[in-house]
């Protein structure tokens, strides 16, 4: 049943790669065509498209996945988002002055005056300690 219900879902996707040898390949091809998935190519020269996110990956796997070996999914579900933390929160980037990621994004928030809610979530009234408190003070 489920191999059904995929194949029947399949008709509705789209499958986007780039051009490279494995995605152009006709036993990928023929696999998506198979299975009744739309491809979708990026023409030649959209390597920019990617290149950021590859980066990351790269970064990723060099600084962390490589180095740490994670024994099971539980563990290196933990460890990369240790990783992602430090990256984003602590890893000064050479092409954003020496800043890390989540410091230039507060600027560009705050010059664009938007609400940042994780700066204000305890006064948020669906936030689960809010309600906790508000629960004991009127129990009082």
């Amino acid at each position: 049943m489920a191999g059904r219900r995929s194949q029947r879902d399949a008709k509705h996707r789209r499958d986007n790669t780039d051009q490279g040898s494995q995605f152009t390949g006709a036993a990928f091809t023929g696999a998506l065509a198979g299975a009744g998935i739309k491809i979708s190519m990026d023409g030649r020269g959209r390597w920019m498209d990617n290149v950021f996110i590859e980066r990351l990956w790269r970064s990723l796997k060099h600084e962390d996945i490589y180095l740490k070996g994670y024994a099971d999914g539980r563990e290196a579900k933990a460890g990369i988002a240790n990783w992602i933390a430090f990256y984003n929160g602590r890893r000064l980037h050479q092409a954003l002055g020496y800043r890390t990621p989540m410091a230039v994004w507060h600027e560009r928030m705050q010059a664009a005056k938007a609400v940042d809610m994780m700066d204000n979530a305890d006064a948020l009234t669906t936030c689960p300690q809010q309600q906790q408190q508000q629960t004991e003070s009127l129990a009082a």
